[in-house]
């Protein structure tokens, strides 16, 4: 096991006392997509990026607006990234990965951090939907474009090598086209969360974390308590997948907050807070351009995931995607993309076949097994 899987299992334990190693890997439950009706907004824009382009021309701050957007661009492949202006004057499909990573939470000091969030957001403006697809954070894969061999899970791609070492490892397990990507920390979740006057959710069940109590019902959270509500993981019943849904719902919920008229008057703290806190190699032009041409594909959203299967890999929870699965996701998202199915053949399909002559059973997720890693 790599040090930087140590340092991630260490630092992602319960605040609650549990000992590190001992959580167990999350059993699978039934894969499920689910069709819902927000505006493309809360899809392309994770966190308001696109929402402050439609708010600036409603209230004069063009300029502003544009110059917080400026600040948010980091740029991972220009080559790549100069023929994406092409795919959206064209309206072509295109997929865009939302990160959020623990950057700035909880006392964190690394630069780019762990991504806890991890969606393939494929719009088709053609076929008027759009669909977001979650990588469980402990999906194990190959990390891409590391000095030596190295297979983990796969939230540790934005740690080692950010955002161009996040795009180019979930490329490559799900064998998709990816250039472009949206990150917020998670530090800057509860700034920008306090910038909106706080966030409306709908718990569903009771649970207490990082000195948050949360009643099952209606909550109106400030931004404490919505960071504490979307990084709780191990006192769900569905763990990581319930965690991914509960985010989903923060983001939604940003967006109809920055909507209102209360927080115009702080407009110029939610630039500050998205300035400071949200990094994309889309510009500012192309945003626009996605704000215009690509809101037909808002009428029909669906919410897929990688369903994984608990393991253990030495004393690390994992899941593991089995072969089928993954082809299952790159065929949905590559025909969304308008591109022909092609048989994904990757390191994660290597390792499957290879634990599977060993002896571990794809068919049977419900009894928990091991899974070695085995050399390149």
């Amino acid at each position: 096991m790599s040090e930087h899987a140590r340092t991630d299992r260490l630092q992602h334990q319960e605040a609650k006392g549990e000992e590190p190693g001992s959580q167990k890997p999350l059993k699978p439950i039934k894969q499920r997509t689910k069709k819902k009706k927000p505006i493309l907004k809360i899809i392309l824009l994770v966190l308001a990026a696109v929402l402050l382009v439609g708010a600036a021309y409603g209230v004069h701050l063009l300029q502003q607006t544009r110059n917080a957007i400026d600040k948010t661009y980091s740029s991972v492949d220009k080559a790549k990234e100069a023929k994406v202006s092409k795919v959206v004057v064209a309206k072509d499909p295109i997929s865009i990965l939302l990160l959020g990573t623990d950057t700035g939470a909880f006392g964190r000091k690394d630069v780019n951090g762990n991504s806890d969030t991890i969606i393939v957001a494929t719009i088709n403006p053609k076929t008027k939907r759009t669909t977001l697809t979650s990588v469980p954070r402990d999906t194990m894969g190959q990390i891409v474009g590391t000095t030596n061999y190295d297979f983990e899970k796969i939230n540790s791609a934005n740690l080692r090598g950010g955002p161009k070492m996040a795009l180019n490892s979930v490329s490559k397990l799900l064998n998709v086209p990816l250039t472009n990507y949206v990150s917020i920390n998670m530090g800057g979740l509860q700034q920008i969360v306090d910038a909106v006057g706080g966030v409306d959710v709908d718990v569903t069940f009771a649970f207490s974390y990082g000195g948050s109590t949360f009643t099952k019902g209606k909550m109106h959270l400030n931004g404490q308590q919505a960071l504490n509500y979307a990084r709780m993981r191990y006192t769900d019943p569905r763990g990581d997948y319930g965690r991914q849904e509960r985010q989903r719902d923060i983001i939604e919920s940003i967006i109809k907050s920055a909507a209102s008229t209360g927080t115009l008057a702080n407009f110029q703290k939610l630039l500050d807070s998205i300035s400071n806190n949200v990094r994309t190699n889309l510009t500012f032009d192309q945003m626009v351009a996605i704000f215009k041409g690509y809101r037909g594909a808002a009428k029909t959203v669906e919410s897929d995931h990688v369903q994984g299967i608990g393991a253990y890999w030495g004393k690390a929870a994992v899941q593991i995607a089995a072969t089928t699965e993954l082809q299952r996701v790159s065929d949905k998202i590559r025909t969304e993309l308008g591109l022909e199915k092609e048989t994904v053949n990757n390191e994660t399909t290597r390792q499957n076949q290879l634990n599977a002559t060993n002896g571990f059973n794809f068919k049977n997720p419900t009894t928990i097994q091991n899974f070695e890693v085995h050399a390149n």
